[in-house]
């Protein structure tokens, strides 16, 4: 991105050249203006324009995507525009514009790097003012994609609904408002948040992108098969009573309204969608104007004295020694490290979400929590790859077959901390919605079950198969070369798992059969026996292997 050469400040929303500062020195006419909002379009062009240059796969990669939003926008408004006459058009319209709203919310938030305008902390060096910024700021927001493709569903949102004259003139209006305002609120909240999306938290949350379209999809699901079922539209229309009184989904209520001759209602959602808009401008205004004066997190960091992080408060309930440090260290690596928490979120939502969501539409059981127990399991595997090379630190610690077992133990331990209580609250809320509380024993003991030998066998695989995790690439979590061995260990410990705890699958299996519903209770205390044996058999297993062989797990880990 390039800028006029030391440019000053001239009448508001304006750059003064050099050449033109001299004229006005030597006493010629005043200095010729530039308009700011231009400058801004012709340079979010050129960066569109630059960015292509040199890269034949970005080239492919942005124009597939043109093509895409603009044949699957082509689609959307032609269904839309389909929907005239019908129902329930203004309930599928309004909802529409609300979710076209929540997506350009939220979407720069876990994908920073998408857009290089998000980060207007770069035009703080220039003697640019707040509000002519924010204008041509906004003007160059409506250069992309992303907004011709809500052009289009706002195009056919209201195509659905216009009736009348009144309506096609409440639509001419509504059009460019409902992408005003999803254009706007994007900004608003992307400046309000810049320190995030250019700090680690905000690459975690680009990372954690992948567990929101995993859930997303699974709503989508889950509510395309409930919409699908008679008289499934009818049910939505009590939430688009509220909806189309929030803006910016207002603007699409207003032409629904206008149509009916509710004109009156119409002026009112007219006025709020307005109102709405002027104050997301001067909140994004405001922002902008903190952001330019407020010094850089990293200076007010580095500045503050430091403060005794200890291991005062639940850290204190841990055991002294090897131990604790390694429960504490594992836990804090999960919380910090943005792969090692994606992975624990990303289990912990569809651990959550597949059981519950499948009560939901009255398909479950509560045998399905057992997912979420084997998804938390799956997180012993690779124990040392989530180290990397500073596994060294590490390595240099272990002198004995004992150090490796209390090592192996503390991690597995950490990972129990989070999985026992989660499985059975899982439980719980399944047997709830289900209603099925004479399984949940079962259920349980069998979900800790196959937990304690999925520690056994991550453990062994940990030792057996170390690969390492690339630190580069957010949903890269293998090396070339090592995938192979990757595969190999979750597989076979997966395969081998299932062996493990297949006495308690078999006494799970039978009881159910011969109907003996009555003392499956007793699956929950011999699942807890035999998950913990299958743990400490596994973790003595894997001790060993460890101990003799750390320069090789330490080679293997250090790929990334």
């Amino acid at each position: 991105m390039t800028s006029p050469a030391n440019p000053a400040a001239g009448p508001a929303g304006t750059v003064t050249t050099p050449a033109n500062r001299a004229a006005g020195a030597a006493g010629a006419a005043p200095a010729a203006s530039v308009p700011l909002t231009p400058v801004f379009v012709r340079l979010k062009l050129s960066l569109l324009r630059n960015g292509l240059k040199g890269s034949s796969k970005r080239k492919a990669a942005y124009f597939s995507t043109l093509a895409f939003a603009l044949v699957v926008g082509f689609f959307v408004t032609l269904g839309l525009a389909l929907l005239h006459g019908n129902a329930h058009a203004g309930t599928v319209v309004v909802l529409l514009a609300a979710i076209l709203a929540l997506a350009w919310t939220f979407m720069p938030l876990f994908f920073p790097t998408g857009d290089e305008t998000l980060d207007p902390s770069r035009l703080v060096m220039l003697p640019l003012r707040p509000r002519p910024l924010v204008r041509a700021l906004l003007a160059s927001s409506l250069v992309g994609i992303g907004p011709l493709f809500t052009l289009c569903l706002a195009v056919g949102s209201v195509l659905a609904v216009a009736r009348g004259a009144a309506g096609a003139v409440a639509a001419v209006v509504a059009a460019p408002l409902l992408v005003l305002g999803c254009v706007t609120l994007a900004r608003a909240v992307a400046t309000a948040n810049v320190r995030l999306l250019t700090s680690r938290k905000g690459r975690d949350l680009a990372i954690l992108s992948g567990l929101l379209i995993a859930v997303g999809g699974q709503l989508v699901n889950f509510g395309s098969q409930r919409l699908s079922q008679a008289g499934g539209l009818t049910t939505l229309e009590p939430v688009e009573a509220v909806v189309r009184w929030l803006p910016p989904a207002t603007a699409v209520g207003m032409v629904d309204s206008a149509s009916e001759g509710a004109y009156g209602v119409a002026a009112a959602q007219l006025a709020l969608t307005l109102a709405a808009v002027a104050a997301l401008l001067w909140f994004w205004e405001r922002s902008l104007t903190k952001l330019m004066v407020t010094p850089d997190g990293s200076t007010v960091t580095a500045a503050r004295p430091t403060k005794d992080r200890g291991a005062g408060g639940l850290w204190s309930l841990l055991p002294a020694g090897r131990t604790g440090a390694t429960v504490q260290r594992t836990l804090r690596y999960a919380l910090r490290d943005p792969k090692t928490k994606a992975s624990m979120v990303t289990a912990l939502a569809i651990g959550l979400i597949i059981p519950v969501f499948n009560a939901l539409q009255g398909t479950g059981s509560v045998y399905l929590g057992c997912f979420g127990a084997a998804m938390l399991g799956m997180q012993m595997y690779n124990q040392f790859g989530q180290d990397t090379s500073a596994f060294w630190m590490v390595s240099q610690t272990i002198s004995s077959t004992r150090d490796a077992y209390v090592e192996l133990r503390a991690r597995a331990a950490a990972l129990a901390l989070v999985t026992v209580p989660y499985t059975v609250l899982v439980m719980v809320i399944t047997a709830a919605v289900i209603g099925d509380w004479s399984s949940f024993p079962a259920a349980t003991g069998l979900a800790l079950a196959l937990l304690g030998s999925m520690l056994c066998t991550g453990a062994l695989a940990s030792a057996r198969f170390p690969y390492s995790i690339p630190s580069d690439g957010a949903f890269k979590n293998v090396v070339p070369g090592q995938a192979g061995l990757a595969w190999a260990g979750i597989f076979a410990g997966l395969l081998v798992s299932a062996v493990v705890s297949a006495p308690v699958i078999t006494l799970t299996i039978w009881l159910k059969a011969a109907g003996h519903q009555d003392i499956s209770w007793i699956v929950l205390p011999l699942g807890v026996a035999w998950g913990a044996l299958a743990a400490w058999a596994g973790l003595r297993l894997a001790a060993p292997t460890v101990a003799r062989k750390l320069p090789e797990i330490l080679w293997a880990v250090s790929k990334g």
